[in-house]
């Protein structure tokens, strides 16, 4: 039964734990990246995914591996800037019995071997040294590898997804990031938008992690409320999506006689914010003045709770002019 147990834990971190229905949102950019993955999954091409820390660029690399032909095949992750570069090796690549002081009697194989006939994400890979990438390089090409101490050759049949939250053309530039290899990863990128600018997700994106955290932590929370809401989307959200998870959690372990997230209970930094700022130095004033108007449309039908009579009477507009504004702003 130990054995069994042991086992089954294995095998269970061998495998992917998301699906693109984990993937919530339904903004422009975020359906995009959607699509993109989920079209470029059955293939066995390199993906590299960029983003930054936080945006969810592992969730992303479980969604694809999950949709693709190799679905039954093991996901195995490996994080390039947690392990140090000495130890990476023998990491990636294996060992043989007596390849240094302290190798495990048989040897061991390497997060590549266990990949076999799956896929690979090698996390941070922008923080990996030269002279792994160049071992990687060999690996991409050759689609084999040998064991630290050993001399055999090993065919692999892997597929690799690399994900990064720097700037690897820059590093490129820099000497820093092998070229060679850049563009073997860069078969296909899929660039992950920040959560500033995705703000119309910020609502679903709360409540799903509302409810992820609270069945987590065994507290029963009904909702968030709609000034604690706005509190959320006005914030910049520096950390992603996982610093709007650490708040929710936050929250909630807060609540006291409340069953809904009030601005009580969030951090002072996003209280201070108490104005949303269009400011934007990529957008004119013109695109500046019609998210505006954009926004305030969608605030009084939501006042009006849809009735669009009273939302134009409101906005002092007639029942047609509203009717045209909001098919240019695709306002339902």
């Amino acid at each position: 039964k130990e054995l069994e147990y042991y086992k089954s834990e294995l095998n269970r971190e061998k495998t992917a734990k998301y699906s693109f229905e984990n993937l919530v949102g339904n903004s422009k950019k975020i359906t995009n990246v959607k699509k993109i993955a989920q079209k470029i999954a059955k293939s066995d091409s390199n993906v590299l995914i960029m983003g930054e820390s936080g945006t969810g660029k592992e969730l992303l690399a479980h969604s694809i591996h999950n949709a693709s032909n190799r679905v039954l095949g093991p996901f195995i992750r490996i994080n390039c800037a947690a392990i140090p570069s000495e130890l990476l090796e023998s990491e990636l690549f294996g060992y043989e019995e007596g390849a240094f002081t302290g190798a495990r009697k048989g040897g061991k194989k390497g997060k590549f071997e266990l990949a076999n006939g799956g896929t690979i994400l090698l996390d941070e890979i922008g923080d990996m040294h030269l002279y792994m990438q160049a071992k990687i390089l060999r690996v991409i090409q050759e689609k084999e590898l040998e064991r630290l101490g050993g001399n055999t050759v090993r065919e692999i049949d892997v597929r690799i997804i690399a994900s990064t939250n720097m700037d690897l053309e820059k590093l490129v530039q820099e000497k820093k990031f092998r070229e060679d290899l850049y563009y073997r990863l860069n078969v296909i990128t899929i660039k992950l938008p920040p959560l500033r600018e995705r703000k119309e997700d910020i609502e679903e994106l709360a409540n799903a992690l509302r409810i992820k955290v609270s069945n987590r932590l065994g507290i029963y929370v009904e909702g968030i409320s709609g000034e604690a809401l706005e509190y959320l989307k006005a914030y910049n959200w520096p950390g992603n999506i996982r610093e709007l998870e650490n708040v929710i959690e936050r929250a909630i372990n807060l609540l006291d006689s409340d069953l809904i997230i009030q601005p009580k209970h969030l951090p002072q930094r996003l209280i201070k914010i108490k104005k949303k700022s269009f400011f934007d130095p990529k957008k004119n004033l013109k695109n500046i003045i019609e998210d505006i108007e954009k926004d305030i449309i969608k605030e009084c039908l939501e006042k009006a709770e849809g009735n669009k009579n009273k939302a134009a009477k409101i906005l002092g507009l007639s029942r047609t002019g509203l009717y045209k504004k909001m098919a240019r702003y695709n306002l339902k």
